[in-house]
């Protein structure tokens, strides 16, 4: 799968996947958490860092609002970390903030 499909099917995951939706409904979360997990699959094998951020950063929202802290930071912070450069983007910024809140 192209990159590019995937960043479209992550864009509408985050779309179907905000604060709003109830909690019980669990297949709009499920697509969503299936949607990120490829997005981050796909920016591994492809080797881009950048895509890999954005899509641990959407699912690491999901996982907070879901109350799952520790994985959603821990897996944050694994991607994070890997940066040595570029932290005055809006990407890392935003990355480190989430981290912050997330008490990491």
């Amino acid at each position: 799968m192209l990159l590019g499909q995937v960043v479209a099917r992550t864009v509408r995951a985050s779309a179907v996947a905000p604060t709003s939706v109830p909690e019980r409904d669990a297949s709009l979360l499920a697509e969503a958490e299936s949607c990120f997990y490829q997005a981050l699959d796909v920016a591994r094998r492809q080797q881009a860092k950048s895509w890999e951020l954005r899509a641990a950063m959407s699912l690491s929202r999901l996982w907070q609002r879901q109350g799952k802290r520790d994985a959603a930071r821990q897996l944050l912070a694994e991607v994070y970390n890997w940066f040595t450069e570029g932290f005055d983007t809006a990407d890392l910024q935003e990355a480190k903030a989430l981290l912050e809140e997330m008490g990491g």
